[in-house]
């Protein structure tokens, strides 16, 4: 049977399409993790010592078909899904004219296929070296009147308009715009939807790049609101996430959740995250200033419910907490409710941070969370969220309060998944 596999795989580059299509047909199943044959895919790239690892032909052949015609490029964007788990495959897979293909690609709203473009991004992000080079990509484009064109995105199912744009191209930051589409892509009318595809899985890939420090800077770094425009207000690329926390799409919640999460272990960004948009506020490392990031009640509204408070507490609630309707449900994965607590036991880690949850009704919140929670570990951690907010203050301010050594919680350090092989997305 792998004879025949084998022989197959020349075909990959066949001139007929039909030719490619059913030669791919074939080989897609054998990309799955347990796939009898898989090694077909991974022969020729294993090295040892300090060499680098080699390119196979048939991944390389992948990677291009990923620009082939529909029916093609589909099963080559699912066959580099299911492959992208294996660490001997993140090299190729992450070399940086693919991912500027993938990125440009996902940021045309024309492409079909920008939701396995997604998907197959967010496997590869779990590599820490594919995410100092998302970190650090630019991208090409050019401006349109009404909007921009990506040159590096031109495919078979990502066409370029006709006219073709007039203009050169300039570098942009890719993170950025995967910001925007990413927003543009929750969009649910038809009528003013901009793009194929949801794009949920970025908020996975989101995740990924706020386990290191550079990426927990750029969701923290005062940017132009507008790529297109230096000159437009300035605003946290985190403050355009935080609303995603009550999605309906689980990937798009959790992956918002964690990416908070991650952010939260930048203890200079607390005041940021924590204070209302009418507030001006840095974080430092950068001194620019904009408004505050006010992601407390989007903490708070997964772990809410429908109940009802005294008037006294009802006051201390954010606006967007107050009165909820008696059909109000928490957040029904257990995963990302504890994301949410450990969030807020993250921000307990400054003074500022624990007298702002005290203030804005935290306390009262995950009372109710508590008596209603069916998760031990999840209940541990509000206990211990607890007793930070309700504890006694030292009489002294700790001069190491910001530096989040001071009530050191349970709470772990954002990791590289690069070897977590349970978080890769699977497409077959």
């Amino acid at each position: 049977m792998e004879t025949q596999l084998r022989e197959l795989v020349p075909f990959l580059r066949d001139r007929n399409p039909q030719v490619r299509q059913l030669a791919l047909s074939n080989l897609l199943p054998q990309t799955a993790k347990d796939a009898p044959h898989r090694n077909i895919f991974l022969s020729g790239v294993q090295s040892g010592g300090l060499k680098k690892p080699e390119e196979s032909n048939i991944i390389r052949d992948l990677k291009l078909l990923c620009r082939d015609q529909l029916s093609v490029s589909h099963d080559a964007f699912r066959a580099l899904v299911n492959l992208s788990d294996s660490p001997m495959l993140v090299s190729s897979l992450s070399e940086p004219a693919f991912l500027v293909f993938i990125v440009s690609y996902i940021i045309n709203p024309q492409s079909i296929l920008a939701d396995l473009a997604s998907m197959l991004l967010s496997n590869l992000t779990a590599s820490s070296a594919a995410c100092a080079t998302v970190l650090s990509l630019n991208i090409d484009i050019i401006v349109e009147p009404n909007g921009f064109y990506l040159p590096q995105s031109r495919c078979a199912t990502a066409v370029a308009p006709d006219p073709y744009p007039a203009g050169d191209a300039k570098a942009v930051p890719a993170l950025s715009l995967l910001v925007d589409v990413f927003v543009q892509g929750a969009e649910l009318s038809d009528e003013t939807r901009k793009r194929k595809g949801n794009l949920h899985f970025l908020a996975s890939v989101f995740a990924n790049l706020t386990s290191s420090p550079a990426g927990r800077e750029f969701f923290l770094g005062a940017r132009p609101s507008n790529l297109l425009d230096a000159d437009s207000a300035l605003e946290y690329p985190l403050a355009k996430l935080v609303a995603f926390t009550e999605h309906k799409d689980t990937i798009r919640r959790g992956g918002v959740a964690s990416t908070l999460k991650n952010c939260a272990f930048q203890s200079s960004g607390h005041k940021a995250i924590l204070s209302p948009d009418s507030a001006n506020v840095s974080a430092p490392p950068s001194s620019s200033v904009a408004p505050g990031i006010d992601a407390l009640p989007y903490l708070l509204l997964p772990l809410a419910g429908p109940e009802e408070f005294d008037l006294e507490d009802q006051e201390k609630l954010p606006d967007a907490l107050q009165f909820l309707p008696p059909t109000k449900t928490r957040e029904p994965d257990p995963a990302i409710r504890l994301i949410h607590v450990e969030t807020l036991l993250l921000l307990c880690h400054t003074r500022w941070g624990r007298d702002y949850l005290r203030e804005h009704g935290v306390y009262e919140i995950v009372r109710a969370a508590h008596e209603n929670e069916t998760v031990d570990k999840i209940s541990e951690h509000i206990e211990r969220l607890v007793s930070l907010i309700k504890g006694d203050e030292p009489a002294e301010e700790d001069p190491s309060d910001a530096d989040l050594q001071e009530h050191p919680s349970s709470v772990a350090e954002p990791r590289d998944e690069s070897d977590d092989e349970d978080s890769r997305i699977e497409e077959v």
